[in-house]
């Protein structure tokens, strides 16, 4: 099992992030779903120069992204937007892609649930056919019931990857496994054969060991099931505007390459663009608690 970590957690240039994780010790990264911003040949170079590969990428749904949407050309716009993050991820020799069907931070209903169902379903086969034909995985990730409406938990996505076709299978992550899974290790196992990517951070989003979660216990139901891919770092830490805050100088007051899409999920999600100093503490933390685990 190999580690890799997210790109758009922090407002820094591509290369800043690859060096970081190279000399921390990660050996893959998994690439923001912002085709628009990245030069490929530019990141292929750089990904060889440190020695990674790119493991894949996520959608970010934000914005009017929403493959369950009622209007028919907003829908056709999200399916575009994701054949070109699978595009993208296809010219850095990737492997995936994890899909959020609907928009991050909707959670009122477009339609009824049927109606849902079945342009989410015909989004992502009309997805599924371009993917397949381009050999990249679609792991179809459920978020929490604060993020949206749509699919929460595993068996959920399971079933919309079996609708969609034979190959198609799901990301999990814990952070919002550790919401809404009744037992996260048993959601876990009922997605054997189909776990193609799989994201983790503490129950509190922060980095692995710094919250609660059992990643021993986490990583040896991931053994049992036979996934030895890729564990891929995704904290999203929430910050402390008190006088509380146990980690002083974690916000960038001045952000850099900051996009207004990024800078709206940092503050949905009770962040901001945080300094570099804290966010390589987090790095480094998911690392040192995970390689003992790692076979």
């Amino acid at each position: 099992m190999e580690l890799s970590i997210h790109n758009w957690m922090r407002a820094e240039t591509i290369e800043t992030t690859i060096r970081r994780a190279s000399s921390l010790g990660y050996t893959k990264i998994e690439i923001a779903g912002s085709p628009e911003h990245y030069d490929t040949k530019h990141v292929r170079k750089l990904l060889k120069e440190y020695g990674l590969s790119c493991w894949g990428s996520v959608t970010l749904m934000l914005e009017d992204r929403n493959l369950l949407a009622k209007d028919e050309a907003q829908r056709a716009k999200s399916v575009r937007y994701v054949k070109d993050v699978a595009r993208m991820v296809k010219e850095l020799d990737g492997h995936m892609i994890s899909v959020v069907p609907g928009t991050v931070g909707k959670i009122i209903p477009d339609g009824r649930p049927e109606e849902e169902w079945r342009w989410a379903v015909e989004s992502l086969q009309e997805v599924y056919a371009y993917t397949e034909s381009s050999g990249i995985l679609i792991g179809i990730e459920p978020i929490n019931r604060f993020e949206t409406h749509f699919i929460n938990r595993g068996d959920q996505a399971l079933a919309l990857a079996a609708a969609v076709g034979p190959n198609c299978g799901v990301c999990l992550d814990t952070f919002h496994m550790n919401i809404e899974e009744d037992d996260l290790y048993q959601a876990i196992i009922r997605a054997k054969g189909k776990l193609v990517g799989f994201h983790v951070a503490d129950n509190n989003r922060m980095a692995p060991g710094m919250g609660t979660l059992h990643w021993n216990k986490i990583i040896e139901t991931l053994d049992h099931i036979g996934y030895d891919e890729v564990l891929s770092v995704e904290f999203c830490a929430p910050l402390d505007r008190t006088p509380a805050n146990p980690h002083p100088n974690s916000i960038d007051e001045n952000p850099k390459d900051l996009s207004p899409e990024q800078k709206k999920f940092l503050e949905d999600h009770g962040s901001a663009s945080v300094s570099e100093e804290f966010y390589t503490m987090l790095t480094r933390k998911s690392i040192e608690t995970l390689s003992p685990f790692i076979k």
